[in-house]
């Protein structure tokens, strides 16, 4: 790689500071808010969350990992499952639920981590291989394509059932915000595709903003609630034991935790491809227990307050390998920028106006990217599809988890879909011959 224009600890002028800063933010910005959206929770909450984590981060990495923590697109399938789904505002249906699992999660990274300390990291390796995650990934994204399909498409209208003569939501077909989602969509396939700087490592955010002006145009955003809205506004916290009780349930456990099995590898990619962008081995230097620290305490922080659960994010690694500016102190700016913008009212309340079809577009390409990646990660890794062990696991666990299969012991205790598919995935990859090939393949 080339020389970098800041390093890791080198102070930048209050201009680039400042510059740089609002840069890393707005890289984050997009996918930050998108996954409150749609899952039902405070887009507000989420950013001043995602500064929180980042500086929790920053602190247990001892200030040599340069990574920005932002709303984790892994766990909108099993936050939407905890929560019971959104009701008809669109708005979560038991939020604390979600909360709860993302507590758990954060726990769950915290036990990991302290093992990986103790004894190394090759055990996860072990556990985790790329013929169980990469499929994992696949089910994330292809088991949300109906999800944003119907945002794009369809809005909800009220009408009265002609037999019981209550009003009543219904979906209905709308090519006016289809086409809203469409331009959306075209927009970040442009940034993403045609541009070679800055701009490319923020086709999210850019194509909402495309987006958002289309729909102004044609007339399908209501800017009252801006209006309203009083310049300075807290976030909508969630505490436990005030805005809900705490109560664990396996349900819950269950919906949430088995995601640790992506996200965990994904930390570890993301650490790799981070090293290798500022020319440094955070595998040994902080290690991979302090940041993978770092980041459930970061889920955990922010869970309790009521933000969804957090990972480092590529948008923002992707600016630092563009710009070559690797300073702390440039991503701990961003933080701090986050948490004073989640006091911003009116700008909170203009992420609120976004329409749900401008979110299914670019839901379209952001829930494709990451089953792509899934497959990505099968080439990579060269795995044999001629071999039958690896035809059938990623075959059962795509089914599965696409499928939404459940295994239902109660009406409340059951787990079901990418949840059970990862569960399924771990245990078949140690059931069937040919693991001893794999953990070598592994070591070497």
């Amino acid at each position: 790689m080339a020389n970098a224009v800041l390093d890791i600890n080198e102070k930048p002028t209050t201009g680039q500071l400042i510059t740089l800063s609002f840069q890393h933010m707005f890289a984050m910005f997009g996918s930050t808010i998108l996954v409150p959206q749609l899952v039902g929770l405070s887009p507000a909450i989420a950013l001043l969350t995602s500064g929180i984590a980042t500086i929790i981060f920053l602190l247990i990495t001892q200030f040599k990992v340069p990574a920005y923590l932002g709303s984790s697109f892994a766990f909108i399938a099993p936050i939407l499952i905890a929560a019971g789904g959104l009701d008809d505002n669109g708005a979560s249906v038991n939020p604390g639920n979600a909360m709860i699992g993302a507590m758990a999660v954060g726990v769950v990274y915290g036990i990991v981590s302290l093992l990986i300390w103790k004894t190394g990291y090759k055990w996860l390796m072990r556990l985790l291989p790329p013929i169980v995650v990469a499929p994992v990934i696949m089910v994330i994204g292809l088991g949300l394509a109906g999800t944003a399909v119907d945002m794009a498409m369809n809005i909800n209208v009220e009408q009265v059932n002609p037999d019981t003569g209550v009003a009543e939501m219904v979906k209905q077909y709308s090519v006016l915000h289809f086409s809203a989602a469409l331009v959306t969509l075209l927009a970040a396939i442009i940034f993403n595709v045609y541009f070679k700087n800055v701009l490319s490592t923020m086709p999210i955010l850019l194509g909402i903003i495309v987006g958002y002006i289309y729909s102004a145009i044609v007339g399908i955003v209501d800017f009252t609630p801006v209006k309203e809205a009083s310049w300075f506004a807290l976030p909508d916290f969630l505490i436990p034991g005030v805005h809900y009780d705490f109560n664990v349930t396996l349900t819950i456990l269950l919906a949430m935790v088995p995601i640790v099995i992506v996200t965990i590898s994904e930390h570890i990619g993301h650490q790799l491809v981070l090293g290798k962008v500022v020319n440094r081995n955070y595998v040994k230097d902080p290690g991979l227990h302090r940041s993978l620290l770092g980041d459930g305490l970061g889920t955990f922080v922010s869970a309790l307050i009521g933000g969804p659960p957090k990972t480092t994010y590529g948008e923002n690694i992707g600016v630092l390998a563009i710009t070559r500016v690797f300073s702390i102190y440039v991503i701990l700016g961003a933080a701090v920028l986050a948490i004073l913008f989640s006091f911003f009212g009116k700008a909170m309340a203009l992420v609120q106006t976004i329409p749900t079809s401008v979110l299914g577009g670019i839901s379209i390409l952001l829930f494709g990217i990451i089953a792509s990646s899934g497959l990505r990660m099968l080439v990579e890794n060269n795995i044999d599809f001629g071999n039958s062990r690896n035809m059938v696991i990623a075959s059962v666990i795509l089914v599965m988890g696409i499928g939404g299969a459940a295994l239902r012991f109660t009406d409340t205790f059951a787990i079901e879909g990418m949840a059970l598919a990862a569960i399924v995935g771990v245990i078949l990859n140690f059931m069937l011959p040919g693991r001893d090939k794999e953990v070598k393949e592994l070591d070497e």
